[in-house]
């Protein structure tokens, strides 16, 4: 696989993770590094971990989730979206936002990297050298994503409760996006 189309290939998984992220930065108060650091690792973890997975575990493996592989996400982002509208229009000013908590962060990561495990099978059917394809979605998911927050935490500093109906809105835009995509091909 040429650089070129592993770097497209790279972005175009991160998208979602890097609109997730600006999600996480929309609900923080103040944006602080380690946070857009935590999010980038999260996301460039898993959108590196599951090509790996999906590599290994083959084209037989691919005919199983692909049926269902798309109603999970779309149940874990709307899930995620709904409670951030819940929060966003519910909440006390003044609460402690938990944006960045272990068990939401887990979730959001593995919704966005559902597809990354069937790009994996792909990869194993063109054999691509995983471990540098890998290393690249997982390095450029990392920055995009760690960038996405601080994008969002700007956005959110000016909006606040706007700002976090607009990210719960996304994340239902995307979990309709996936199950749209899976559902019309």
């Amino acid at each position: 696989m040429q650089i070129i189309t592993l770097l497209l290939t790279a972005v175009g998984l991160s998208m979602d993770a890097f609109a997730v992220a600006m999600c996480k930065g929309l609900s923080l108060r103040r944006f602080r590094l380690r946070q857009g650091v935590l999010v980038g690792l999260y996301f460039g973890v898993f959108q590196a971990v599951m090509p790996l997975i999906g590599y290994f575990l083959g084209v037989n493996f691919a005919q199983r989730i692909e049926s269902f592989d798309h109603w999970i996400a779309f149940a874990l982002l709307a899930f995620l979206g709904l409670k951030m509208l819940y929060e966003a229009l519910g909440k006390d000013d003044d609460a402690e936002c938990d944006a960045l908590d272990f068990k939401t962060m887990f979730v959001l990561s593995v919704a966005t990297s559902i597809d990354a495990l069937a790009v994996g099978i792909s990869f194993a059917v063109l054999q691509v050298e995983i471990f540098s394809a890998v290393a690249v979605i997982g390095i450029t998911t990392f920055l995009l994503s760690a960038a996405g927050v601080k994008i969002g935490s700007v956005f959110g500093e000016k909006f606040k409760t706007g700002a976090e109906v607009c990210g719960g809105v996304i994340l239902i835009g995307i979990g309709i996006k996936i199950l749209i995509e899976h559902m019309a091909a």
